[in-house]
C-alpha cells in the first residue's frame, strides 16, 4: 500500500464553505485510502487579507465534519526563514532577478494571451537589469518551451511558461513571499508526495515544478478534482458570497461534496459512517499506483 503525505491548505480569509470541503474531502480520502499521512497547513502569509478568527474558524469546522489531521497545524506565517533559505538559493544560482516594474507597468506594457492564468504576460522588462529604478519584486526567470506533466485526473498537460505566464514573482513588492514559492517549500519540507486541490490550481502546477527543479526538490504527485460553482458559472468562494459550513449539521454538506466527488455514499447513520463509505468508494474511483 501507499505510504505517503497528503495535505489541506487552506487560507485564513474567511469561513469554510461547500467549495473547500470539496477539496478537503479529497485530499483527505486520498491520504486515508492509501494508508498515508494528512496535514492541515495554514497559507496565512498573505497577512492583509487574513481574517480575524477565521483560522480558528476553519479548524474548528473541519473537526465537526469529521476531519482528523497527523501533527501540528503549520502556519505559514511562521516559516519565513525557511522561504528566505530557498529565496538566497534561487538568487545565489541567478534563478531570479529584482523587478522594478508596478503591477500597472505591466499591465500596460504585458501581452494579452486567451487563456493566460497570470493575466498579462510580463515581457522581462528588468532581466537585464533595473537602470536608475528601484527593485520592487524579484521574479523567477521562465525558460522557453513547454513544462508537460501527468495528472491523476486532467492526465497530460502541456503549460508554455514562457508564453503562457512569463516571469513570474517569488516575492512580491509588499515584502511578503509569493504563495508559488512558499507552497514549494512547504511541501518539500513536510515530505508531501500528493497534492489533491481545485482545478483551478492546476495552471500553477507547472510554475511550481519550476521551482522545484531549480531548488533540487521532488515533484509531488498531482490530483486535480472540478470547483464548485455559483449559479453565475463562477467558482463558488467567500469573495463570491460562499455561505459558510454549519458545524451543527456536518453530514448535509458532507453529502454534497460527496455528490460533486461523484463518491457513491449511500444513507449514512452519523459522521463516521459516511467517512466509512466515502472512503470506500474514493478507493474505487482513485486506486492509487505505488510510489515511484
Amino acid at each position: 500500500m501507499h505510504q505517503g503525505t497528503g495535505r489541506f491548505a487552506p487560507s485564513p480569509t474567511g469561513p469554510l464553505h461547500l467549495g473547500s470541503l470539496v477539496a478537503a474531502m479529497a485530499s483527505w480520502l486520498d491520504a486515508r485510502a492509501s494508508g498515508s499521512r494528512w496535514l492541515v497547513r495554514l497559507e496565512d502569509i498573505d497577512r492583509p487579507r487574513e481574517v480575524r478568527g477565521a483560522a480558528r474558524q476553519i479548524l474548528g469546522a473541519l473537526a465537526s465534519h469529521g476531519f482528523r489531521w497527523d501533527g501540528p497545524v503549520v502556519r505559514q506565517s511562521e516559516r519565513t526563514a525557511l522561504y528566505e533559505r530557498a529565496f538566497e538559493r534561487l538568487r545565489a544560482q541567478g534563478s531570479i532577478y529584482p523587478c522594478a516594474c508596478s503591477r500597472r507597468d505591466v499591465e500596460a506594457m504585458g501581452a494579452a494571451v486567451d487563456g493566460a492564468p497570470c493575466g498579462p504576460i510580463y515581457p522581462g522588462t528588468c532581466r537585464h537589469g533595473l537602470g536608475d529604478r528601484p527593485a520592487r519584486a524579484w521574479r523567477m526567470r521562465v525558460p522557453e518551451g513547454d513544462h508537460a506533466f501527468d495528472d491523476r485526473a486532467a492526465g497530460r498537460v502541456s503549460q508554455d511558461l514562457a508564453r503562457e505566464v512569463g516571469d513570474f514573482v517569488v516575492r512580491r513588492a509588499d515584502g511578503f513571499w509569493a504563495y508559488q514559492l512558499a507552497v514549494v517549500v512547504d511541501d518539500a519540507q513536510q515530505g508531501v508526495t500528493d497534492v489533491v486541490r481545485g482545478a483551478d490550481l492546476l495552471d500553477s502546477t507547472p510554475r511550481q515544478r519550476l521551482l522545484q527543479d531549480a531548488l533540487g526538490l521532488p515533484h509531488p504527485r498531482t490530483l486535480h478534482v472540478p470547483l464548485v460553482m455559483d449559479a453565475d458559472g463562477r467558482k463558488l468562494a467567500k469573495s463570491n458570497g460562499a455561505t459558510a459550513l454549519d458545524p451543527a449539521t456536518p453530514l448535509p454538506a458532507l453529502r454534497e461534496a460527496a455528490r460533486h466527488l461523484h463518491l457513491a455514499v449511500g444513507a449514512a447513520s452519523g459522521v463516521a459512517d459516511f467517512w466509512e463509505q466515502a472512503t470506500a468508494a474514493w478507493t474505487r474511483r482513485w486506486a492509487i499506483e505505488p510510489a515511484r
